[in-house]
């Protein structure tokens, strides 16, 4: 047990916990869990990031701390100790990005002293962070995964095993996290061998010579995303499981894959295959999945497990599942986990215009504008001030644009990026 979680004490009537958040990160998925975090329990979250963000700039649920060397585990370790000898309530830290989840993980022993690290080991993330053995792991389970061959940055062309176009995506997230080179997508659709041959040299060039995932592309558009989210206790039991359907996906280089808008619901098959894999694993916390239902043939193809809650989290949190109470009640409060009955909510962070404008299935738009309940993660009833409200205005004027900056989703080209640089 650690010091975090010996100074726990619930206040009178034993009903809301005492616990200080560091969230590291500073995109709306990081004020999604401070939200989350505020909503539970009305404490403030302190975020950690690398430079001031919008998304929490202004905010009145939460403190931002800025280190600009955060990415350096000494720099991490350093902040949140701080944090931690000044706070009076335990500590939890907690993220939605992969390599703060793996410094997290790999630095616990020098922070579990005086924080709550709610993440599986090491050993667990090098199965799942790893794009091939996650696709190895899906073939050895039998859960829907596409067909993939691997290629290696400033290596040869692969023999591939489908056709063109395939999609490419980079097996390390932590190292392409570290690596720049002009054209850099999260993941890349490629039309041809030449654009293939090309992203393969210049990541090379930029540094990344790690593995790339080459796999066929499933045809359909951004409404053929699925997104599901489970959670496993100490023991690996799946306490929840929970998803929805994406309408909607970011479109810029950087957010590529980012759900814009999911209409949440029970996915029975795809619930069941992500339960498969987790208990396989003898997961713990959270894991998030996307998934691509292929047009064809109905069936889902999982894509990847991330370790952690999404950056779209807070579509569980409207659902009536807030990730905080499942962290504070195994962490904090012995092992007890809520029982919610989730609701149907239209998540968006775009607004309705942007919605009618690039949804095409006219019965899926329809369903997610009968849904009665619509949020948005950065608009939260007690975190308001006139700044803070412009700026999210702002920022939905700003999804417009940048839809028609770059009108291609998931059926769309995104691969030749030699021209988005």
């Amino acid at each position: 047990m650690t010091r975090a979680q010996k100074t726990y004490r619930p206040t009178r009537g034993g009903l809301q916990a005492a616990v200080h958040p560091v969230i590291l990160g500073g995109d709306a998925g990081a004020y999604s869990l401070a939200r989350a975090f505020h909503e539970a329990y009305g404490v403030r979250s302190t975020v950690v990031s690398i430079r001031p963000t919008r998304n929490v700039r202004y905010s009145r649920i939460l403190d931002n701390v800025v280190e600009p060397e955060l990415d350096d585990p000494d720099a991490m370790v350093a902040v949140i100790r701080r944090v931690a000898a000044a706070s009076g309530a335990p500590v939890m830290a907690v993220t939605c990005t992969d390599w703060y989840v793996r410094a997290l993980a790999e630095q616990r022993g020098r922070i579990e002293d005086v924080a709550v690290v709610p993440y599986t080991t090491p050993r667990l993330l090098d199965r799942v962070m790893d794009k091939y053995r996650f696709s190895r792991l899906c073939q050895e389970l039998g859960v829907p995964h596409p067909r993939t061959t691997v290629a290696r940055g400033g290596g040869a062309m692969p023999d591939l095993d489908a056709a063109f176009p395939v999609i490419a995506k980079p097996a390390d997230n932590i190292a392409w996290h570290h690596t720049s080179f002009a054209g850099k997508r999260k993941v890349h659709r490629l039309d041809d061998e030449a654009q293939l041959s090309w992203l393969l040299a210049a990541s090379g060039d930029a540094g990344y010579t790690g593995e790339f995932l080459v796999q066929e592309f499933i045809p359909g558009d951004d409404s053929q995303m699925r997104v599901m989210t489970t959670y496993s206790d100490g023991a690996g039991t799946v306490r929840m499981a929970y998803g929805g359907r994406v309408l909607l996906e970011e479109r810029t280089p950087g957010t590529l894959g980012n759900p814009a808008a999911i209409l949440t619901g029970p996915l029975p098959e795809i619930e069941e295959h992500a339960r498969r894999l987790v208990e396989h694993l003898g997961w713990t916390g959270f894991a998030n999945f996307d998934v691509k239902v292929d047009p064809r043939t109905g069936q889902g193809h999982f894509l990847e497990l991330n370790p952690r809650t999404g950056r779209s989290n807070f579509y569980l949190t409207a659902s009536g599942i807030n990730p905080a109470t499942f962290w504070v009640g195994e962490h904090l409060q012995g092992g007890t986990f809520p029982g919610p009955e989730p609701s149907q909510v239209l998540y968006r962070i775009v607004p309705d215009a942007v919605l009618g404008a690039y949804v095409h299935d006219d019965a899926l738009l329809s369903e997610a504008r009968k849904a009665r309940k619509v949020v948005h993660p950065l608009k939260y009833r007690k975190d308001r001030s006139p700044r803070r409200d412009a700026w999210v205005r702002l920022a939905e004027v700003n999804q417009v644009r940048k839809f028609a900056r770059y009108p291609g989703g998931s059926a769309g080209p995104v691969g030749d990026a030699r021209a988005a640089g």
